[in-house]
């Protein structure tokens, strides 16, 4: 009877896993098929002749160069800055003593609570009355931290304790030394989590870059992918490419870290 019941969650799993991954496969296979073997009916799974022109076609139609270029540059940037003030956010409230140090715990805890659409339209008045619209500015300056990451680090780096701290200030190692030689090694996995998620927000964005740019020059990748569904018209399988070129480098990025995003959600837990 046990044995049964194992083998039917074992096929659980995989009809789950086959659901979950069969629309990534189709996209991907829809992008090298002909307008005529997307459309028929009953649909194709696998084209006749793959059409790798389908993503030269993608390239001429719109400038997904750019928006690949504006997109991985605003993604880095924004990774790198959330990354550095996370981890001297989190370090400070673990590691050293300040006036109010409950109180801005508390603060930021609150400030979870606040959900991004309820701030988005005073944040674009902000950037507005900056002169900063239309500009890699726009993009990057409201992401620039995260409190749930400074929460999510700072529980961490408890896990840690203080003990390395205190040791490395005996030897007179300064507080950028220790979290640079000891702490970033040792949260090392939570760090790769932090990185990878915040990457693949800023990749995956769409409504801010929406609102605070309206220049073919300054879109991201989604809000490119959205103008070029309208303007190939209905060319699916060149929307369907497009759509491929926007998945695969995020793809690539999680294979290559797979495991200390294990670990580091194992280690503490991340929600969405």
């Amino acid at each position: 009877m046990k044995k049964s019941y194992n083998y039917l969650k074992l096929y659980f799993y995989y009809l789950h896993a086959i659901i979950t991954i069969f629309p990534f496969i189709y996209m991907v296979l829809a992008g090298l098929m002909t307008y005529s073997e997307v459309t028929s009916l009953p649909p194709k799974i696998i084209p006749e002749v793959f059409q790798w022109h389908n993503y030269v076609a993608v390239f001429e139609k719109a400038p997904f160069l750019r928006y690949f270029t504006n997109t991985l540059f605003v993604s880095l940037v924004t990774t790198a800055a959330t990354l550095i003030t996370a981890t001297l956010a989190a370090f400070a409230i673990t590691s050293m003593e300040f006036k109010f140090k409950n109180a801005v715990l508390v603060i930021f805890v609150s400030l979870l609570m606040v959900p991004h659409e309820a701030i988005i339209f005073t944040n674009y008045n902000t950037i507005s009355q900056m002169g900063l619209l239309n500009t890699y500015g726009a993009l990057i300056i409201p992401f620039l931290t995260s409190i749930f990451y400074i929460y999510y680090l700072n529980t961490y780096f408890k896990g840690i304790g203080t003990t390395y701290y205190k040791a490395a200030k005996i030897d007179g190692a300064s507080n950028l030394q220790y979290i640079w030689r000891i702490l970033v090694p040792m949260a090392k996995p939570a760090l790769t989590t932090v990185g990878i998620l915040t990457f693949i927000a800023s990749w995956n964005s769409f409504l801010w870059p929406l609102l605070v740019t309206n220049d073919k020059n300054m879109r991201l990748l989604n809000n490119g992918l959205s103008a070029f569904a309208t303007e190939s018209g209905s060319d699916v399988q060149l929307q369907l490419a497009a759509a491929t070129l926007t998945v695969v480098p995020i793809l690539i990025i999680y294979l290559i870290f797979r495991k200390e995003i294990i670990r580091g959600v194992a280690k503490n837990g991340v929600k969405g």
